[in-house]
């Protein structure tokens, strides 16, 4: 089903060609298809072989929707690295746009071992980066990840999302960036999108993954682009970025990564 809905997308979506707006052509040419390595790319890349090679088995306690391809509570961590975090394109897109906005607080709702949280943190040393993991065991792993690398602008948040977001949420003044991957259901989203929506700013900038991961998510995503504080989306269809900008009119884009 996803296989038919990316061809379906790619068929729509445009490219450089089809933008019209100035501030997302330069978002598009300059940073969405930038692939220029940065230094700390091999590095984390090092550090997911690792994970990949692990023999390390672990009980993961799902709080979201779940994994389609893993199955029970028992895992192999190399398994969780293989399908449960983001594809180093992916990952790297994060870093460069957390890179080019250079947001001072990041909420990263859905840490898991920590790979996305790594590239993150690498582009914007002087942020606090709050990690959001609601299972103990994925939250260990990252955080023996971020050691060792010596960040420290990561602030670990353990426990149940549901619970810990309202909480962290009075202790900021405003959202600057939020990757939203916690839960692939269309209530917990919009939910979590409405709560953080209350500390977003003109410039805040929020990334929704698997925007097409299912019907539910799909129906979450429409109702983000729709919702009236929402200015512009860019549908990447692994991801979409929102964004509050002023004075300017509803815009909505499909482009392809």
């Amino acid at each position: 089903m996803i296989f038919f809905r990316y061809l379906r997308f790619r068929l729509q979506a445009g490219d450089a060609h089809a933008i019209h707006s100035p501030f997302v052509f330069r978002l598009y040419t300059d940073v969405i298809k930038q692939w220029r390595p940065y230094s700390c790319y091999e590095t984390i890349e090092d550090s997911r072989a690792e994970l990949l090679a692990s023999p390390e088995t672990i009980e993961v306690t799902d709080f979201g929707a779940g994994s389609k391809r893993l199955r029970g509570s028992r895992r192999r961590v190399r398994d969780i690295a293989r399908w449960s975090e983001k594809s180093p394109r992916l990952a790297q897109l994060l870093f460069r746009l957390v890179n080019h906005f250079q947001p001072n607080v990041i909420f990263d709702l859905g840490t898991s071992l920590g790979t996305t949280t790594l590239y993150m943190a690498h582009a914007r040393q002087k942020s606090q980066l709050y990690s959001f993991e609601g299972d103990r065991n994925l939250a260990a792993i990252a955080q023996r990840r971020f050691d060792r690398f010596g960040l420290r602008n990561v602030v670990p948040v353990l426990g149940n999302i549901d619970e810990k977001l309202p909480e962290t949420l009075p202790t900021v003044e405003k959202l600057d960036f939020v990757f939203f991957d916690a839960n692939h259901r269309r209530e917990p989203t919009l939910r979590y999108f409405a709560q953080c929506l209350e500390k977003a700013h003109p410039d805040s900038v929020f990334v929704f993954d698997d925007i097409y991961w299912s019907g539910e998510m799909q129906q979450a995503w429409q109702q983000i682009r729709m919702h009236p504080s929402v200015t512009l989306t860019i549908d990447l269809f692994f991801v979409g970025l929102v964004f509050f900008r002023n004075n300017q009119p509803k815009q909505h884009f499909r482009l392809r990564l």
